[in-house]
């Protein structure tokens, strides 16, 4: 079902311990959401064999993350692309500037009325690119784009498998509805059936 609308979108911080395992921060609203496109790179390999392909494996590589806000505030860009707030409240920039990566999250309405949950488990964002036009006889809106690259995670869930996203839609068979409730007060983690033992 196709979508007609994005927002709630949050991030939370990362914290690395000294193996590289990630554990989440409180998630925070991130800016009021305009778009959000989102593009995957895979890892592709095909063995041939008897003249024909015998194999072919396709692993996610990494992601391209494109989110157009309404506007980026101080504490948000100094988290997300390491820029710094002197002591006056201005927002600094570097060449050495390089934000931690981040955890991401979302929704986007569907036409049914429901919405379809995002978390992608770890961004790492470069400098937000701004467009700015001087006001001529109509109003033109000028809005920050942020581009991030989104990688797997280090750290190893209950499958023994590196996620890079969690998606869920609500009112889906199996689907708790505190799932969805709890969506934004914790980075979701994967949760999986107890393997049955013969």
């Amino acid at each position: 079902m196709a979508t007609i609308g994005l927002d709630m979108l949050h991030y939370a911080k990362i914290t690395e311990d000294e193996n590289g395992n990630e554990s989440y921060g409180t998630p925070q609203k991130l800016a009021k959401a305009m778009s959000a496109d989102l593009s995957v790179e895979l890892a592709e390999a095909t063995l041939y064999a008897d003249d024909g392909a015998a194999e072919i494996v396709k692993e996610f590589k990494s992601g391209t993350l494109s989110l157009g806000v309404d506007d980026i505030g101080a504490t948000v860009a100094s988290d997300l692309t390491g820029a710094t707030i002197d002591k006056n409240g201005v927002v600094i920039s570097t060449g050495e500037d390089g934000g931690d990566p981040v955890a991401i999250g979302f929704r986007a309405k569907k036409s049914n009325g429901k919405y379809k949950y995002f978390w992608l488990y770890k961004v790492k964002f470069g400098i937000p690119a701004t467009a700015l036009a001087t006001k001529g006889d109509s109003i033109t809106f000028s809005t920050p784009t942020i581009e991030g690259t989104i990688l797997r995670r280090n750290k190893l869930d209950g499958a023994n498998k590196h996620p890079w996203k969690a998606e869920v839609t609500e009112g889906e068979s199996g689907v708790a509805a505190a799932t969805i409730a709890n969506w934004y007060k914790d980075v979701y983690e994967p949760t999986y059936a107890a393997a049955a033992t013969e």
